[in-house]
């Protein structure tokens, strides 16, 4: 199972890390734009997606509306489902929010639950 602590999610701008995917940067509007990806630093000042990057929309859940960088993960990566680290789940710090892809809409991943 891809989780937020090995899958490519280190966000790749000046050496910090990233996160998960399924819309390609060219496609998106405006709104998409200025969206945060999920692993980026709450300091950043342009926490939002980077040109050439694939993006999931997460849906419910304690990251409901972020977006997750899954640039080079592999299909079966793609359909496994992504276990998030997050401290703002129902178990707090240490917790994870699990999120799968929906398999007829794949820009959108959806929260399947919490866990420790």
């Amino acid at each position: 199972m891809p989780d937020g602590s090995r899958a490519p999610a280190a966000r790749r701008r000046a050496g910090r890390a990233l996160s998960v995917p399924s819309v390609k940067l060219n496609g998106m509007d405006d709104r998409m734009l200025r969206r945060r990806v999920y692993g980026a630093d709450h300091e950043d000042p342009d926490p939002g997606p980077l040109a050439g990057h694939d993006y999931g929309e997460l849906v419910g859940g304690p990251l409901d509306g972020l977006l997750l960088d899954v640039t080079g993960w592999s299909g079966a990566q793609l359909a496994e489902e992504a276990r998030l680290p997050t401290e703002i789940g129902r178990y707090g710090p240490g917790g994870r929010a699990h999120y799968r892809r929906r398999a007829d809409d794949p820009a959108h991943w959806d929260w399947t639950g919490d866990s420790r």
